[in-house]
């Protein structure tokens, strides 16, 4: 009994002991199957991911050219310090701030983003923690690679603007991609992630996804400090392609020389083909150096440089030639002189009108600057007379001056290709605000409207724009910066005389050039009046060029708003050379100085001396001076 009962106990307890293997084994497959199975792409891309990294190579940008082939902007290497995901995702981040900061030199706030914003990448796990390494820097994090394995140095590249402050608003700088971007739909479509380093203004924007080109990446395993052992595959980059600008470098370099020359340094000189558009020169002055907010944005000086920017009272960082809006002055009276001849407010044979001294208008006499009788309009061009143009605006009333300005797209942007250009403020714009606040629009405000004063700001862009369609006989083109785009592997060795040696490019369509309509009477009558402003004993006698006859007009436009401290008035002057045949369009604007013919025309007539000498060797064309076609009669 004793054995069969010690032999049923045995058999009962295998018996629970196979029933519990059986169930251990049962939940142990159900595991399995659970992890291998239906998780199974899961767990494995983990467990890969524990060894195998995707460390980016940045893709050189593409290099900004002048049409001649000399370089605006270009990158070069650098060596960066590089932060790593993976080794920070088991410990508390908030450890390695002082670390950083003091070992590399960095502010505190500053690591704490940079920590915080590399825990949201997923696929390329690493961003530049420091750019352009110092010795001590690589010696740092050399001597520290087991205590912060997630360092590393890296050699990329780096855009550098080798001409400074020249250019700075044409080019524009480049700087990493903000959060507020990431979430606007240009940037999603474009695949663009936390770090990426994106064009910010100028042409470094507007073709930004030309420039940048593609980013390559190495494969590597890595050990479980996430230390690199070895590597597996490398994709190359892509680099982006090279942009020919339009711009003329001995043309720009004069511009910003006249405007660093001026009294209070700050004003704006463009230049343009008024053949098709393109710029040759276009300074803005006081302007900023782009490498500051490229090289030196994660520095404490570089961004107390930055952050000096944005609050000098001068304001570097605001591009005149797209974004200023000045009263014209008389310079408004070459538009507003075809607007007359096409809506028929004259003619070119009856084209007199009384100057007066001035005008009375209700109680208030608003006065010209001299006394000329009943001039015809080349005079009154010529010799700037503000009675006369008072009195025809008064014909051509304000409907006549609004559909002047409809004429002349002073209501628009000019389309040039960089970004923030605003829009110029004319009657157009302001007839309804003055007529809802004073219940209707006062012939003195017509009268001011017609010398360019009161409800009358327009950009420089857009004055140039409009002045030069008048040189071409009424085609009035887009301004443009881009010229074309070479291939990727195009360029030649720099110097070389193939360096750009008739190679396809990669071209834009530009729009058609607008068909302003006027006669040749109408062209010869406001030209010749251009003509003499220079050629003619005008008000811009004091720059004729001898053999180079230039089409002009000066303006001295006040601007009470700016207070008292120094000269208020505006200097404008406008034009274009060879006046009967133009190739190429200079306006001038200096800020506060006084007379549009002391200050602004001397510094156009050096962009003029420089093109005759660049493009002519210094002698001007054979057909730069003319006697004026005049068709009109006196």
């Amino acid at each position: 009994m004793k054995l069969n009962d010690y032999t049923q106990n045995v058999g009962m307890r295998m018996i629970v002991i196979q029933v519990v293997a059986f169930v251990l084994l049962t939940l142990l497959g159900v595991r399995l199957y659970y992890l291998q199975i239906v998780h199974g792409d899961y767990w494995s891309g983990r467990a890969e991911n524990q060894r195998v990294r995707l460390i980016p190579i940045p893709a050189p940008r593409g290099a900004i050219l002048d049409r001649n082939g000399k370089i605006l902007v270009d990158s070069r290497p650098t060596y960066n310090v590089v932060l790593s995901n993976e080794p920070l995702k088991t410990i508390d981040v908030s450890e390695r701030v002082p670390e950083y900061a003091r070992g590399l030199n960095l502010e505190p706030d500053f690591v704490t983003e940079r920590l915080n914003l590399i825990k949201k990448q997923n696929e390329f796990e690493a961003m530049v923690l420091k750019e352009s390494a110092t010795m001590q820097d690589i010696a740092w994090v050399e001597s520290h690679g087991l205590e912060f394995p997630e360092l590393r140095i890296e050699l990329q590249p780096q855009r550098f603007y080798p001409h400074g402050t020249m250019l700075a608003h044409v080019l524009g700088y480049v700087g990493e991609i903000s959060p507020k971007q990431l979430e606007q739909d240009e940037y999603k479509s474009r695949g663009l992630r936390p770090g990426d380093i994106i064009g910010k203004g100028g042409l470094e924007q507007s073709y930004d996804q030309f420039l940048r080109g593609r980013p390559g990446y190495r494969k590597v395993l890595v050990d479980s400090r996430g230390r690199v052992q070895s590597e597996i595959e490398v994709v190359q980059p892509q680099a982006g392609q090279d942009l020919l600008s339009t711009i003329d470098l001995d043309l720009q370099t004069t511009a910003e020389q006249q405007l660093a020359a001026s009294v209070t340094k700050r004003g704006v000189l463009i230049a343009m083909d008024p053949n098709n558009g393109e710029i040759l020169a276009l300074a803005s002055a006081p302007s900023f150096d782009p490498n500051v907010f490229t090289q030196g944005s994660k520095t404490p000086e570089g961004r107390r440089q930055i952050a000096a920017y944005w609050q000098d009272k001068d304001r570097p960082l605001y591009n005149r030639a797209i974004q200023g809006k000045y009263p014209p002055g008389s310079t408004w009276k070459i538009p507003e002189s075809m607007g007359a001849l096409q809506q028929g407010a004259i003619t070119v044979q009856n084209s007199n009108m009384t100057c007066g001294g001035g005008i009375t208008i209700g109680n208030k006499f608003t006065r010209c600057m001299g006394s000329h009788g009943s001039p015809p309009l080349s005079y009154a061009i010529t010799h700037s007379c503000d009675g006369y143009y008072y009195r025809l605006a008064l014909k051509m009333k304000i409907e006549g001056l609004i559909q002047m300005i409809e004429t002349f797209d002073f209501d628009k942007r000019s389309g040039i290709d960089i970004p923030n250009e605003k829009v110029s403020e004319t009657p157009k714009s302001w007839k309804p605000l003055v007529e809802k606040r004073e219940g209707r629009w006062s012939d003195i405000r017509t009268v001011y409207a017609s010398i360019g004063q009161d409800t009358v700001v327009v950009t420089p862009i857009s004055l140039l724009r409009a002045v030069a369609s008048i040189g071409m006989h009424g085609k009035m083109y887009v301004p443009h910066l881009m010229k074309e785009f070479k291939p990727i592997g195009a360029m030649g060795e720099e110097g070389s005389s193939d360096y750009f040696a008739a190679r396809p490019g990669f071209g834009f369509d530009r729009p058609e050039p607008k068909l302003i309509p006027m006669t040749d009477e109408q062209y010869d009558v406001v030209v010749k009046g251009m003509w003499g402003v220079v050629q003619g004993g005008g008000t811009g006698a004091g720059i004729r060029i001898p053999g180079f006859d230039i089409a002009g007009k000066t303006g001295t436009a006040q601007n009470s708003s700016l207070g008292s401290n120094g000269a208020k008035d505006h200097a404008w002057f406008v034009s274009f050379a060879p006046a009967f045949k133009p190739e190429i369009a200079v306006i001038g604007l200096i800020e506060n100085v006084g007379f549009g013919g002391t200050h602004a025309a001397p510094a156009v007539k050096g962009v003029y001396e420089t093109f005759i000498a660049t493009r002519h060797g210094g002698v001007p064309p054979a057909d730069a001076s003319v006697e004026p076609r005049l068709v009109a009669k006196r």
